[in-house]
């Protein structure tokens, strides 16, 4: 069953770079979060996402980083969530009421059990972190509020996979969708591997397929459009209003104009998908007539004579009797003189 009910849903992940625009514009932590739900509204974003969060819930204090350093200097995993995790559940609300208000939907990983339980009171569907996909407690007392899921698969097995969402569907028969993810930060284009998400697919028939993407957005957007056509139909990625700002999650995610640039992608797709079912089109009625063969004298055939296969021969257009019908005039007579080269019609023969 569908989740969202617009196709391709595109999610972009605000997370906690909202702290980082904060920064840059001299405004409030709100108010920059507010002015990225705004830009991400009209650009054209589906939904956004926050992360709910405090360091000391999430990692340890010795946790090592796994990011790019050049990018995000911060070599410890707590370190850098302390940095992010000013924002709880009154702010949250804050924002979760904002994005009623200018119409886009509202949504935050939770990375706590704390978060699962005050996000309850105000998001609708929740989203489980690659990170937590092993996470098997976790996991059931997200599935326990019996809302829809989204479940990122990132440094996963297949057989990972199943154990989690059978471990959602033991205590829950929420909608489940199954997210592609690569865990590495910035995804390099060699590893995006999006043919996976064809495989998650056939192994997940029944299930919804997205796919969350880390990659670098490239100019034309190709990855992201790529995944849609390969049949992800929620997709998220991390969104700034500035790649060029050092951090863990600006340098690759995509901007306002990314979004644009998709958006006319999925136009241009729709455009050119059209219809599934083979048929002629409208395009093609003159030149179905034109183009094709028909069959034709070679020579001039008086009225009387018996139709050999050497009298015959096929050219254009196609608008007298079709070479796959060459059996039904072998072996006729001629009813009235027909000239070379001139089309053969029932009409002519006996």
């Amino acid at each position: 069953m569908n989740i969202f009910n617009k196709y391709p849903f595109l999610i972009a992940e605000i997370g906690v770079n909202f702290y980082d625009i904060a920064r840059e514009e001299e405004i409030t932590d709100m108010q920059a979060a507010k002015l990225m739900i705004d830009e991400a509204k009209k650009c054209g974003v589906d939904a956004v996402k926050f992360q709910s969060y405090k360091a000391e819930t999430i990692a340890s204090k010795n946790s090592p980083a796994y990011w790019d350093l050049s990018e995000e200097p911060t070599t410890s995993q707590f370190e850098l969530f302390k940095k992010f995790d000013k924002f709880g559940a009154e702010e949250y609300r804050e924002l979760a009421e904002y994005c009623r208000e200018v119409g886009i939907m509202f949504l935050s990983t939770p990375f706590d059990f704390a978060s699962v339980d005050y996000l309850d009171e105000f998001m609708d569907i929740y989203k489980i972190s690659s990170s937590d996909l092993t996470n098997i407690p976790f996991i059931q007392y997200i599935a326990s509020k019996n809302k829809p899921i989204l479940l990122s698969t990132g440094a996963s097995t297949l057989n990972e996979i199943k154990q989690a969402v059978k471990a959602i569907e033991e205590v829950s028969t929420v909608d489940i969708a199954i997210m592609h993810c690569v865990l590495s930060y910035p995804t390099a284009y060699e590893d995006a591997n999006l043919l996976m998400i064809k495989d998650l697919a056939e192994n997940f028939p029944d299930y919804e397929i997205g796919y969350s993407d880390h990659t670098k957005p490239d100019s034309n957007m190709v990855v992201l459009t790529t995944a849609y056509n390969y049949g992800a139909t929620i997709l998220e990625k991390h969104f700034t209003l500035d790649k060029s700002l050092q951090g863990n999650d600006h340098y690759h995610a995509m901007d306002p104009n990314d979004v644009l640039v998709f958006r006319n992608n999925v136009g241009f797709l729709s455009k050119i998908n059209g219809k599934k079912n083979k048929q002629p089109l409208i395009c093609e009625s003159s030149s179905r007539k034109q183009a094709r063969r028909s069959i034709v004298a070679v020579r001039d055939i008086k009225q009387g004579e018996t139709i050999a296969k050497d009298d015959l021969t096929f050219k254009r257009p196609g608008t007298g009797i079709y070479p796959s019908e060459i059996d039904k005039v072998i072996g006729k007579t001629a009813k009235v003189d027909i000239g070379e080269d001139a089309l053969l019609d029932f009409d002519m023969l006996e």
